[in-house]
C-alpha cells in the first residue's frame, strides 16, 4: 500500500472569467492532518469540493490511491472520501440515528441492525448517544455538527474533508466539535481541514497550507507557518499585517498608476498624507536604483514590491526583490538614491537568494 493516498496534479477550476484555483500541486500521506488556511475567496473550499468531487477540475487531474479519479463516477469516491460541510447537511425529516445509518445500509450494504450497533458507539464517542432519536432541529449547532461527523465516519472513510467545521457555530459550541476533532486526529485518519481556528490548526495539523490567490502559497509544519512565515502574505495574515505587493517587469512601467496605488493603499489604512509620500519616494528610488545596479542597459528586468504595514505596532516594511546579478544597493553609499533612502528609513538589509536580491527597509512616519 502506497504511502501517499492522494496527489494532486496541476488542478484548475474555472467559472467563467473567475478563476479560484490555478495549478495546485498536492501530495498527501496516510495519516496526515493537513490544516489549510488563508483569506476568504482564496479557493479553500473549492479545492476541498474538487477533492470531493462536488466540483469537476477544469484541468489537471486528482490521484486517489495512485488511481486518476478526476473523471470517476462520483458515487465510488463517496465510499472513500468523508466530507464535513460547514452548514451541517444533514437531513430534516430524519433522526440522528437515521442520518447516520442510511448511506452505509444503500451504499456499503450493511444490514439495519449492524448500522446501528455502529451508529450507536459512535454517538456515544462524540457524547450523542442519548439525542439518537431527536431530529437535527431539535439539536444545537455544534450537536449538528458532531452529528455530522458520526454520519461520515459511518462510511469508513479513508480521507476525511472538513470544510470550516465550526464557522456556522456559535462561539460557546465551537470547543466542543473541536475537541471532537482531536479525538479522530489521534486514530491515524487522513484529514484535511480548511479552518479560521489558528490556535487549533497550530495544535492538531501535522501540515499547514496556506492559500492565496487561488494557491497554495507556502506550506510548512505548524512551527514554520504560524512561528517563522517566510513569505510576504503569509506573514501579512499571521500577524494580520496589512499587505501591498506590485510587479514591474518593463523599464517604463507606469509609475503614476503604481504611486496612486501606494496612495490609496496608504489611506485605506490610515497612514498620514505625509508617511504616505514618503512611501512612494523610497518606493520609487529604490526601484530605480536596483534597475540601474542589478540589471545592464538592454537586460528584461523583474522585480517585485512588498510593502507590509503593522498596525498594531504603527510600523511599515518596504521589500525590493529582484533578479539580475548580484548588488547589494546599501552599501553603496554615494548612490543618491540610497541616502535619500537612508534618510526616510532604518534596518537595512539586504540578502541574496537563489539567484534574487531582496532589499528590506522599514520606512520611518516623517
Amino acid at each position: 500500500m502506497s504511502e501517499i493516498i492522494l496527489h494532486v496534479e496541476n488542478l484548475r477550476k474555472e467559472f467563467g472569467n473567475v478563476v479560484p484555483l490555478k495549478n495546485i500541486n498536492l501530495e498527501v500521506k496516510r495519516g496526515e492532518i493537513i490544516a489549510i488556511i488563508g483569506g476568504s475567496g482564496t479557493g479553500k473550499s473549492t479545492f476541498l469540493r474538487m477533492l470531493n468531487l462536488l466540483e469537476r477540475p477544469t484541468a489537471g487531474k486528482i490521484f486517489f490511491d495512485g488511481e486518476d479519479i478526476s473523471t470517476k463516477p462520483i458515487e465510488l469516491l463517496r465510499q472513500r472520501v468523508g466530507m464535513i460541510f460547514q452548514s451541517f447537511n444533514l437531513f430534516a425529516g430524519l433522526t440522528l440515528l437515521e442520518n447516520a445509518i442510511a448511506a452505509p445500509i444503500e451504499l456499503k450494504k450493511l444490514s439495519r441492525q449492524d448500522a446501528c450497533t455502529r451508529a450507536k458507539k459512535f454517538f456515544e464517542s462524540v457524547g450523542l448517544d442519548e439525542k439518537i432519536f431527536n431530529y437535527p432541529d431539535e439539536l444545537s449547532g455544534g450537536q449538528q455538527q458532531r452529528a455530522a461527523i458520526v454520519r461520515a465516519l459511518m462510511m469508513e472513510p479513508e480521507i476525511l474533508l472538513l470544510d470550516e467545521p465550526t464557522s456556522a457555530l456559535d462561539p460557546t459550541m465551537v470547543g466542543e466539535v473541536l475537541a471532537v476533532i482531536r479525538m479522530l486526529a489521534k486514530k491515524n485518519l487522513t484529514m484535511l481541514i480548511v479552518t479560521h481556528e489558528m490556535n487549533f490548526a497550530r495544535e492538531v495539523a501535522t501540515r499547514v497550507l496556506f492559500f492565496a490567490d487561488g494557491e497554495i502559497y507556502e506550506q510548512g509544519t505548524p512551527a514554520e507557518i504560524f512561528d517563522t512565515p517566510q513569505l510576504p502574505k503569509t506573514i501579512a495574515f499571521i500577524r494580520r499585517q496589512k499587505y501591498f505587493n506590485y510587479e514591474i517587469s518593463e523599464r517604463n512601467f507606469d509609475l503614476p498608476a503604481m504611486q496612486g496605488k501606494i496612495l490609496s493603499f496608504a489611506e485605506r489604512y490610515g497612514l498620514s498624507w505625509k508617511f504616505a509620500l514618503r512611501l512612494q519616494l523610497c518606493c520609487e528610488e529604490i526601484i530605480f536604483a536596483t534597475i540601474e545596479g542589478c540589471y545592464f542597459a538592454d537586460e528584461k528586468i523583474s522585480l517585485t514590491i512588498d510593502i507590509v504595514y503593522v498596525e498594531a505596532e504603527k510600523t511599515l516594511e518596504l521589500t525590493l526583490t529582484s533578479g539580475g546579478r548580484a548588488y547589494n544597493l546599501f552599501d553603496d553609499d554615494e548612490n543618491l538614491s540610497v541616502k535619500i533612502l537612508r534618510g526616510c528609513g532604518k534596518n537595512f538589509r539586504y540578502v541574496r537568494v537563489d539567484g534574487l536580491n531582496k532589499f528590506s527597509m522599514e520606512v520611518v512616519a516623517p
